[in-house]
């Protein structure tokens, strides 16, 4: 049977959370890079992050765990589905609104997250957990009060879209918390390729757009995506997605230094905000892991 109770190692969940939103930050940076019709990217994308894992997973003799795939094979299946339209719900709400809209509106994940993550494993959530969401979230509107102008309604939309599925998907995660991480991140890369093929544009790119969406689809992606799947295995969903509350501050920022997208001031405000949250919050958790492993101390 599926552990409801994985554990909670909180120091090693905050790693792999933390390296992976990071890696992750870059996403949208990466994709403005590319230049690409958001389709054409999310095709590239999907079938290199699937070429990428499944040739890792082969090369590192990780088809072991085949057995257990089959067990949970309904699970493996919805997660990749999943995954797989949350990528191209990424792209394409990148291309229609400001990055800083889309990471802010993503953002909102973590009450999604606490919710499923009750509703779904009756997992309590912890109270210094809802404060750091809440203090995070008034960060959130402190940055989304700068870049309001700069949105539009479609990619808005796309992107809360996003950030419902996203709960979704670590509640999920947290759930199944033994499947393996790599097989679901390259099934995802088929879903997104099938959805997104009869809807591109050109398959053929020049030379330097093919560059950006190969380091995305074959280094960025993946290994983003397996830190923070992995993270999932010791910390709960809220907490997950509350750590995806760093990209609200980087994912603008990489933008901004490189291809001078507008950024508001009020990003850096909130942002600081946000970071200050999670920096507390990381803290309390590894105390409270101290005092349990070392009562005495």
């Amino acid at each position: 049977m599926p552990s409801h109770h994985p554990s909670t190692d909180h120091r090693l969940g905050i790693q792999l959370a933390v390296s992976g939103v990071l890696v992750l930050s870059f996403d949208a940076l990466l994709i403005r890079l590319a230049n690409a019709d958001p389709w054409t990217v999310a095709f590239w994308r999907g079938i290199l992050t699937t070429l990428s894992l499944g040739g890792l997973m082969v090369l590192t003799r990780r088809l072991d765990y085949l057995p257990l795939a089959r067990r949970f094979w309904k699970a493996i299946l919805a997660l990749a589905v999943l995954y797989g339209v949350n990528g191209l719900l990424f792209v394409l709400a990148i291309s229609h609104t400001s990055t800083a809209n889309t990471v802010v509106i993503l953002s909102s994940s973590a009450f999604f997250a606490a919710f499923f993550s009750w509703l779904l494993l009756r997992e309590p959530v912890r109270r210094r957990t809802w404060a750091a969401i809440a203090v995070s979230i008034a960060g959130v509107i402190i940055v989304f009060a700068g870049s309001l102008g700069l949105a539009s309604w479609r990619g808005d939309l796309l992107a809360l879209i996003l950030a419902l599925s996203m709960g979704v998907m670590l509640s999920l995660m947290r759930r199944y918390a033994q499947i393996p991480r790599m097989l679901i991140i390259a099934l995802s890369g088929l879903v997104m390729m099938g959805l997104a093929l009869p809807m591109s544009q050109a398959l053929i790119l020049p030379a330097e757009q093919f560059a950006w969406l190969a380091l995305m689809g074959l280094v960025q992606m993946p290994l983003a995506s397996v830190l923070i799947m992995n993270a999932t295995r010791y910390l709960s969903s809220p907490e997950v997605s509350l750590f995806l509350l760093i990209e609200t501050v980087f994912g603008p920022i990489w933008v901004w230094l490189v291809i001078h997208e507008p950024i508001p001031p009020l990003t850096l405000v909130g942002g600081s905000v946000i970071l200050a949250a999670i920096s507390v919050h990381s803290w309390l958790a590894l105390q409270e892991q101290r005092r349990r492993t070392h009562p005495q101390a």
